[in-house]
């Protein structure tokens, strides 16, 4: 029988990661590997080097069947090459990006095309994103690498439900409606959708239920109603800490962003990210052990920690509260909060190291992901930090902070090599899987099309 996963273990657990964040408030940066402005440049040019190859590639790729999956071996092999100079990995890291990563988000990405046209880019990306550390996670407890339904489904609940409601023109009225209708059917209730929206945020649920009988797996229900608790308390808290904020009583002058001090904003950002990593541990292998389940919620919240900061900018932007906003609403340079969250992110690995599976080669990419995570969002935001920090931080990235943004802007939103290569995969890939279901019982959210019927969509889009 499995243990029961209850909102008390979360608050248990969110005390746990607290504890460990505020043990690595160190004043230095952890020790890492120090690059000259040398080797920096070298790497740059091989970066450069195989982006141009890559989306060559991609803008090159064949629409036949055999000469597709010619052009995907063509992008494999280029890639070692280059990413032992620009990245730094070996082959066997390489072939996990290639072999495994690549191949699950451009399955996922074709599914989600066929199943809802009007999905963006972005959302698709994100929804892979999610599906990657569920990646990471088979490997790491014991599974086969493989994109399952329920894996699918849970990591296109991100935008059909955190981005809904995100959206700034939707009313508070609909929100919580909507998010009071998603938790019913969460928790089993079999409710008509209302909109197509809703049609297909069901059929999500459908989808993990139909992989996992609620009867026989209880603790994967209760990791998803978790998320959706914390998504809920999170936007409850930060809506009244807006609202305080712009009352008159609290318009005097570094006032803002003080209804919630660090500790509220902190328990906030663990419980989301927590959480949600859980979720894709439970759906990865329900029968967890505490230390695994332990690890997987320390794992979101170093990765909501890294988003929030990766989000400075937009967060400013749209008065959005997080540890590293708040900072900079009090004045103070984020230097003390990075080194935080780098020494955070040593510890997870720590953690990461003591689980019995997984190859020491994807331990050290994973690694090496939540370290760039971090760097690169410093390249975009070291405005608010100061310049000995920056200084003090450049040589432990592979690539010039400079470098970096320069890509950033130069590049369709946040793409990088590895959203290149992605696409490029989409281009080139056989597309001629059919793994996973298309449920016959919901509507398109579109069009009045069953879903079973837009199985004939798949040839437009590879």
């Amino acid at each position: 029988m499995e243990q029961r996963y209850s909102w008390s273990r979360v608050e248990a657990q969110v005390a746990q990661a607290i504890e460990t964040w505020e043990g690595c408030a160190l004043p230095f940066i952890p020790l890492s590997t120090r690059y000259s402005a040398r080797q920096q440049r070298a790497r740059e040019k091989a970066y450069d080097k195989g982006l141009r190859s890559v989306q060559r590639e991609a803008c090159c790729a064949p629409r036949n069947a055999a000469e597709r999956l010619a052009a995907q071996q063509r992008i494999v092999a280029l890639f070692p090459g280059f990413a032992s100079i620009a990245l730094g990995l070996a082959d066997e890291e390489s072939e996990l990006i290639t072999g495994q990563f690549l191949p699950i988000g451009t399955e996922l990405a074709r599914w989600a095309r066929n199943f809802d046209c009007s999905l963006s880019t972005s959302d698709i990306i994100q929804a892979c994103r999610n599906a990657w550390s569920c990646c990471g996670l088979q490997g790491l407890l014991g599974q086969p690498s493989a994109l399952t339904p329920s894996i699918l489904a849970y990591s296109l609940l991100y935008p059909y439900s955190d981005n809904y409601l995100d959206q700034p023109g939707m009313s508070t009225a609909d929100k919580l409606q909507f998010s009071e209708r998603f938790r019913r059917r969460l928790c089993g209730q079999l409710l008509s959708p209302g909109n197509g929206h809703e049609a297909a945020v069901w059929t999500m649920v459908q989808m993990i239920e139909e992989q996992y009988p609620r009867p026989l797996h209880p603790q994967v229900f209760d990791s998803l109603l978790a998320i959706h608790r914390a998504q809920e308390e999170s936007m409850a808290q930060l809506k009244c800490a807006r609202r305080m904020n712009n009352s008159p009583a609290n318009s005097t002058p570094n006032s803002t962003h003080n209804t919630l001090d660090n500790s509220a904003l902190l328990r906030i950002s663990c419980a989301k990210g927590g959480t949600s990593v859980v979720a894709d541990a439970v759906l990865t292998r329900p029968c967890l052990t505490p230390e695994e389940i332990e690890f997987a919620f320390d794992w979101g919240v170093l990765l909501q920690l890294g988003d929030d900061l990766q989000d400075v900018r937009e967060d400013l932007r749209h008065g959005s509260l997080t540890l590293f906003t708040h900072a900079i609403a009090q004045g103070k340079p984020l230097d003390a909060l990075i080194a935080q969250l780098l020494h955070f992110s040593e510890q997870v690995a720590c953690r990461m190291d003591h689980l019995p599976n997984g190859t020491s080669s994807l331990k050290s990419l994973l690694r090496m992901s939540w370290r760039s995570l971090v760097l690169m969002a410093v390249a975009d935001i070291s405005s608010f930090c100061s310049p000995a920090f920056i200084a003090e931080l450049e040589p432990c990235s592979s690539f010039r902070f400079k470098f970096l943004r320069t890509r950033n802007e130069s590049l369709t939103g946040r793409q990088t090599l590895y959203d290149a290569l992605f696409e490029a995969f989409l281009e080139a890939g056989p597309g001629d899987r059919n793994t996973l279901p298309i449920p016959h019982s919901c509507l398109h959210p579109t069009a009045p099309q069953p879903l079973a019927d837009l199985r004939t969509l798949s040839g437009s889009f590879v």
